[in-house]
């Protein structure tokens, strides 16, 4: 089910999106070479805790995951790119690290992701990234009321089209309100004018992730994390966004 948020709801939500901000913020400035996976989850742990907030993954077990995540922070590198469980890995020079966290805060969620390279970065790295936050900024720019689902999803893939990567539309981005995953689904690659119809009051989180080279994944062993089925990276922008009258404002502004 669909649901639209009032004016007083979105401002709730505020606080959601602070925190999320803030606890990827503080991750990503601790993942240096070295830095252990299970440590950026035991940071994230600790301010949830200390803000009183509430994870959205520890218990998380939706239909494609083996068991409940059990970890508050998703952690996807190089190859990874969604849904990275934490485990005991020391990052080294040159990995590409992606950062996926959501949480709850007065009963409000909110879901936002970046990508990093720990170290010395490769040029394929930093243009992989930088194409996943131009495609993330094109989308946001598209959630006007009065456009559809289909005008984000359009505008995500020509930014990425442009640059020769391919899409796979079996994860995107999706409603967020009190809990973390909703409706609508927001594919990476669509049709505009096509969808959905954007309304003021719908609360989106956005979220291109792109591979290298390739479009196709694969669920590795430990039944959460998603690889590419090529061994090439990958890379993951997300922003909690919510759309008013006069256009979308992001909730999960890290600036």
């Amino acid at each position: 089910m669909i649901e639209l948020r009032t004016p007083a709801e979105i401002e709730q939500m505020r606080p959601a999106g602070r925190f999320v901000a803030d606890v990827l913020r503080q991750t990503a400035a601790a993942a240096r070479v070295g830095t252990n996976l299970l440590e950026l989850d035991r940071i994230a742990h600790d301010l949830i805790r200390k803000a009183g907030a509430e994870s959205s993954y520890l218990d998380y077990h939706p239909s494609f995951g083996a068991s409940p995540f059990g970890k508050v922070i998703c952690t996807s590198v190089n190859d990874a790119v969604l849904h990275g469980l934490p485990h005991d890995y020391r990052l080294r020079d040159g990995d590409l690290l992606s950062l996926d966290f959501a949480a709850g805060v007065d009963g409000w969620v909110a879901d936002s992701a970046l990508s990093i390279v720990v170290g010395e970065a490769r040029d394929e790295d930093l243009r992989l990234i930088e194409t996943t936050r131009r495609a993330l900024t094109a989308g946001i720019e598209a959630a006007q009321p009065a456009n559809k689902i289909g005008d984000i999803s359009a505008a995500i893939a020509a930014v990425a089209h442009a640059e020769g990567y391919s899409i796979n539309t079996q994860f995107g981005g999706h409603g967020v309100g009190r809990t973390m995953h909703g409706d609508p689904h927001i594919p990476n690659d669509g049709r505009a004018g096509r969808g959905y119809p954007l309304r003021a009051g719908l609360v989106l989180a956005i979220e291109p992730w792109f591979l290298e080279t390739t479009d196709e994944i694969f669920t590795d062993p430990d039944g959460w994390t998603l690889r590419s089925a090529d061994g090439s990276r990958g890379a993951h922008s997300e922003h909690t966004i919510a759309i008013t009258e006069t256009g979308p404002i992001v909730l999960t502004a890290r600036d």
